[in-house]
């Protein structure tokens, strides 16, 4: 297969080449530069600033994925993962949070995201996390 030819490694990939993503994240101009990033890296962005919003996004079209912070103003952030996860099986979410905890990660997997970023996080982390594979080895 010529990875050139396609932006998004296919092998374990659930969704081949598409890259629609939903960025949910309460901080504006956190926001704004995020969805910037991920455009200049081939993403076709959409953005909310709240659950209810984020969840709106999720029932008009189901994005291949999403980007969602854990603490908004309205809610929580894995509202929006587990309703992208009924939605859309196959599509990829990470949480991204200023107050990690092992519990808070470990329920975001179980609710179906399949990362945990802390912040501050850069684009570049954020599409190494959407882009890994599922069976990723966790380094001491």
């Amino acid at each position: 297969m010529d990875m050139a030819s396609d932006m998004v490694e296919t092998r374990n990939e659930p969704i081949p080449g598409e890259r629609s993503v939903l960025v949910v994240e309460d901080d504006r101009s956190f926001l704004q530069r995020l969805g910037k990033a991920l455009e200049s890296r081939g993403f076709s962005v959409t953005t909310a600033e709240t659950v209810a919003d984020g969840l709106s996004q999720v029932e008009q079209a189901a994005p291949a994925f999403a980007v969602v912070d854990m603490r908004l103003g309205d809610g929580t952030g894995l509202d929006v993962i587990s309703a992208l996860k009924r939605r859309r099986p196959e599509a990829r979410g990470i949480i991204l949070t200023g107050y990690g905890n092992i519990a808070t990660a470990v329920n975001a997997v179980k609710l179906g995201a399949v990362d945990y970023l802390a912040k501050p996080c850069d684009a570049d982390d954020v599409v190494a996390a959407l882009l890994a594979q599922d069976n990723k080895k966790i380094e001491p």
